[in-house]
């Protein structure tokens, strides 16, 4: 009775567990497009599931994504477009979920059937590209979540006088992660564009210097495309794409033709951030474009897309730029964070605080403002009433204040620029004087005005494992092995300054010189000595010396560590030993005695004999045991002594091994 009632719930928890999981998992939001047309324009609108929201976070909310199918976009909720000429265009629609725990809602593209043409067309729907951005502009429609799908819209015009043909580079996949970030789905080329795969860019081994680059190119490793706007064009072609080729991985290449005075022009791309991505998030990574608007010209454009790979869509938000460091060379680096936020309220924000934890391994002292938006100075030590950025340094934290700005709503009447809303601080620390192997978070307060704080993301910074080779010699003592004399030399491996726990990998040679007795009697029967004469009985006594010598080889797999402290370490592991050559050298000294008859008293020494052989071998002798030990010194890198005990599984059991170790 109790075996099937443990059965049957089994059973039913099992079922109950699957339809739980089944559910999960296909339940699926979808977003559908709205729209009435009339003649030439169109009115749309979209239908979005209700949102789920996160719990303790500000008000969830959707932004939106139109692509109208005729080269024209638009990121309102409920946008009108005015198409152009007759025809049937497929509109899409990518909607994003602020604060909500689930997934962006699934759509499908419609076709919008045009019949008639009567509305005035001239309006120019791309947003000011020529006067407000210099005919060059990068644009997300939301930032990159691991197994998910980014629109990335490039926009491009012609500034001149008269008609140009143009190139367009793009370069994705940064080389500093071992995943690539992205897979490129899809592109939509709506103006003739053309990819080119024969243009083939060559790196050479040259070493450019960040000087050189930023001289030639006027390029900056954190450009902005809002903040900083290229009123000249840069030189120097072949070394602006030198460099973006020893940055990324993949590029595309299109050749774009016939591109009138003042006319602008978008391509769309579907960037999916791959699943790999999902250990860096809160990383910042990047997309860079390089604009030639005369093919034939050295004349270019340069603007890298920076955003950060995140686990949900939050427009507030921290982001650090290293989630990767090499602990070796960190001294000489700062390391650089990047906080997000945006203004969701319905009326202006005139003061931001930014309160960002610091940790401890990093030294305030040492801040350094890179960029910001709003755009305004850093505030003197009085009281000013114009726009400023104040910068007061806590015990473990750095407040960033933004003070007297005006800084839009989202909700805020007549606002359609959302980028208007949003606004960064971008800075860089040095690492302290003294600090250990451990990963680094930090996290941030934000408060609008007098609102309630928001608490973004935490940032996490990793050091890589990094190598460090040890050298270690010593000497091994064995019980009851006589006249025993064992000296070894050796390497480890190890993950370079470990702070606590980490895995150790050794190999050793070793010589091994002792000796070994033993002592044998055995009777035997009529033997017949030298000079003829016929005994009925002896007997035989034997001494064996051996003399062994052994080269050996120990190697230690795998075995786990710990460093107490900066002095201390203890560690625990397995080794095999085996040897290389193995030479014995035996005597043997044989003595016969006999008892004559009718003779009382000690035997007499009839017969004695000494012979010597030599034996080699190899991989005769493999033994395998298991140790615990300890280090005193410096445990973590630098000169330290240990005493190891290891128990073999085969004779001799008990082996001491005293070393002197050098981690470098």
């Amino acid at each position: 009775m109790l075996k099937q009632f443990i059965f049957i719930f089994i059973i039913g928890f099992s079922q109950l567990f699957l339809a739980q999981t089944i559910e999960k998992d296909t339940v699926t939001r979808n977003a559908t497009i709205v729209y009435s047309v009339d003649e030439n324009k169109v009115s749309f609108n979209p239908k979005t599931p209700e949102l789920n929201q996160i719990a303790g976070a500000p008000k969830a909310f959707y932004t939106y994504f139109w692509e109208f199918g005729d080269g024209n976009y638009s990121f309102e909720k409920q946008p009108i477009h005015t198409y152009k000429n007759k025809g049937i265009y497929k509109t899409s629609l990518s909607v994003t979920n602020n604060y909500d725990d689930g997934k962006p809602p699934a759509t499908r593209p419609k076709e919008v059937a045009i019949n008639s043409i009567s509305f005035d067309t001239s309006k120019n729907e791309n947003h000011h590209l020529l006067t407000a951005y210099n005919g060059f502009r990068l644009q997300i429609n939301r930032d990159p979540v691991p197994e998910e799908e980014m629109q990335f819209i490039l926009s491009y015009g012609n500034t001149k006088e008269y008609t140009t043909n143009g190139k367009i580079y793009i370069f994705y996949n940064e080389k500093k992660y071992k995943a690539k970030n992205f897979e490129l789905v899809d592109d939509r080329l709506y103006y003739g564009e053309k990819e080119i795969s024969n243009e083939i860019i060559v790196t050479t081994s040259k070493k450019i210097s960040k000087d050189e680059f930023l001289r030639t190119t006027g390029v900056s490793s954190f450009i902005n495309e809002k903040l900083i706007v290229n009123d000249t064009l840069k030189q120097n072609l072949p070394l602006t794409l030198e460099d973006a080729k020893s940055y990324y991985q993949d590029f595309k290449i299109y050749e774009i033709d016939n591109i009138e005075k003042n006319e602008e022009r978008n391509m769309f791309f579907t960037f999916k951030t791959t699943p790999e991505m999902l250990k860096d998030t809160s990383a910042v990574i990047s997309i860079r474009s390089i604009y030639v608007p005369d093919r034939g010209n050295d004349a270019h454009k340069v603007l890298t897309k920076e955003m950060e790979i995140v686990t949900s869509h939050d427009p507030n938000k921290m982001a650090v730029y290293d989630t990767r460091l090499n602990y070796r060379l960190v001294r000489f680096k700062r390391l650089k964070y990047k906080v997000r936020f945006q203004n969701n309220g319905e009326g202006p924000a005139r003061l931001i605080k930014l309160n960002v934890d610091i940790p401890e391994m990093l030294d305030k002292s040492t801040l350094k403002v890179l960029d910001m938006y709003p755009k305004c100075p850093i505030c003197p030590d009085e009281e000013v009433s114009y726009s400023c950025l104040d910068t007061i340094i806590l015990k473990d934290q750095i407040s960033f204040q933004f003070k007297n700005i005006y800084l839009p709503g989202t909700a805020q009447k007549g606002v359609h620029e959302k980028d208007s809303t949003k606004g960064f601080v971008k800075y860089s620390l040095k690492f302290g004087k003294d600090f250990h192997k451990q990963k680094s978070k930090s996290k941030t307060e934000i408060i609008f005005d007098k609102n309630e704080p928001i608490i973004t993301n935490t940032s996490t910074s990793r050091f890589s494992p990094g190598i460090s080779i040890g050298i270690k010699s010593g000497y091994n003592s064995y019980l009851d092995v006589r006249d025993s004399k064992s000296y070894f030399v050796g390497a480890t491996i190890s993950p370079y300054k470990s702070y606590k726990k980490y895995l150790q990998a050794e190999i050793m040679i070793s010589t091994h010189e002792f000796g070994d007795f033993k002592s044998t009697s055995e009777q035997l029967g009529p033997i017949d000595l030298e000079q003829g004469a016929i005994i009925d009985s002896a007997i035989r006594f034997d001494e064996v010396n051996s003399e062994i010598t052994k080269l050996n080889i120990d190697i230690v797999p795998i075995s786990f560590r710990y460093n107490l402290n900066g002095i201390i370490g203890v560690g625990v592991g397995s080794q095999i030993s085996f040897d290389l050559s193995n030479k014995i050298n035996t005597t043997v000294n044989s003595k016969y005695f006999t008892y004559y008859k009718n003779i009382v008293g000690d035997p007499i020494d009839v017969l004695s004999s000494t012979s010597t052989t030599t034996k080699t071998s190899s991989f005769s002798d493999i033994r395998y045991g298991v140790f615990g030990d300890i280090t005193i010194g410096a445990s973590r890198i630098g000169p330290s002594l240990g005493f190891r005990y290891i128990y073999n599984f085969n004779k001799p059991n008990t082996q001491f091994h005293f070393y002197a170790i050098w981690k470098i």
